[in-house]
């Protein structure tokens, strides 16, 4: 019996235990609480473009205000889409095109700011018989999905080379899946955000073919939108959401240790991911992410709009404002970057 006693024992401390250190129970009360205190949940996957999502998450959490909403991580932008139609999230960063979509299938969001600049890359196997991008007519390559600027720089590319459609063949692919996949000889070439370009460039087995700069100049990817509902009933908190974004794309972009921080804490709190990895492709070389400026312009979201029409994903010519709200990002445009260092307990 004592020792029955003493098991039962061991294992409610144990239980006990797991729950205070594993459970987020911020998250798990938050549907507890009134509407209007709710903090709001934001969805992302472990890319580059949508890293100020956990920088604004981590940094927050030592400044007075505290958490500014709940990060949620998923693996791909299929079940990201399905969360945000049902609410579960309400705000998400996805790629530009997939906004744009959703839009016009009629779902209540506006484009609200960027995650970042350039950063995607076309990625073939190292020894591969991909030379040029002419090489790749008759091979597949990898994309996160049909409604991506991924999609549309290579249908740019595909232009400058006189690639016809059909040529290539796309097939769409979970972003943390495409360097294992491409290891393995399943695919022969990739379009995907940082850092999977890096990480098949430190495995050795692949090499960057180009940067969407050479063919996207100012190439933007994932984008930031929000639900009209918490526009419409919290814009006080939307701002805050977009100021801390704002702010954590600055800090990022104010110097190189910053980013190295960065890569610490996202890569083992957020993302899952080797810091080696991030740091890599954060710093190798600075530029090959940028941070800044992340206010959405209209002759960018013009050009998406233009080619999604173009390659058949659009059927019909939405203007600017009816998926964006620039009132945030004009806002967001006086913020400065976080004081915060790392090793410190505080941020400002």
């Amino acid at each position: 019996m004592k020792s029955l006693l003493l098991a039962l024992g061991w294992l409610v401390l144990i239980s006990a235990l797991h729950s205070y250190l594993n459970v987020n129970w911020v998250a798990v009360l938050n549907n507890y609480r009134p509407i209007e205190k709710r903090r709001i949940t934001v969805a992302y996957i472990p890319v580059t473009c949508q890293l100020t999502c956990p920088v604004t998450d981590y940094i927050s959490k030592y400044s007075q205000s505290g958490e500014e909403f709940l990060p949620l991580m998923f693996e791909g932008f299929p079940e990201m889409k399905e969360a945000l139609i049902s609410n579960r999230v309400q705000a998400a960063f996805i790629v530009a095109p997939m906004a744009l979509a959703l839009k016009a299938q009629g779902v209540p969001i506006k484009i609200v700011y960027l995650g970042h600049r350039y950063g995607s890359a076309v990625v073939v196997q190292k020894d591969g018989p991909i030379k040029t991008f002419a090489d790749m007519r008759g091979h597949t390559i990898a994309i996160p999905s049909r409604f991506s600027d991924e999609r549309l720089l290579i249908f740019r590319a595909m232009k400058v080379w006189g690639i016809k459609p059909g040529e290539i063949k796309m097939v769409e692919m979970a972003p943390p899946d495409v360097s294992g996949a491409l290891q393995a000889h399943a695919i022969d070439a990739f379009v995907m955000a940082e850092p999977f370009p890096s990480q098949a460039e430190m495995g050795g087995y692949g090499r960057v073919l180009f940067e969407a700069r050479e063919y996207w100049p100012d190439y933007m990817s994932c984008i930031l939108v929000v639900r009209q509902d918490l526009i419409d009933n919290r814009p006080e908190v939307v701002q805050v959401l977009v100021d801390g974004i704002a702010r954590s794309g600055l800090w990022l972009n104010t110097s190189k240790p910053h980013r190295e921080d960065a890569a610490d804490f996202v890569g083992r709190l957020y993302f899952n991911q080797k810091p080696a990895l991030l740091r890599w492709a954060l710093t190798n070389p600075m530029d090959r992410v940028m941070y800044e400026p992340l206010a959405p312009r209209k002759a960018d979201f013009d050009m998406v709009r233009d080619l999604m029409i173009e390659t058949g994903v659009l059927d019909k010519k939405l203007e600017f404002g009816e998926y964006t709200d620039t009132r945030f990002s004009d806002k967001a445009s006086t913020q400065t970057p976080w004081r915060y260092e790392a090793g410190t307990a505080t941020a400002r």
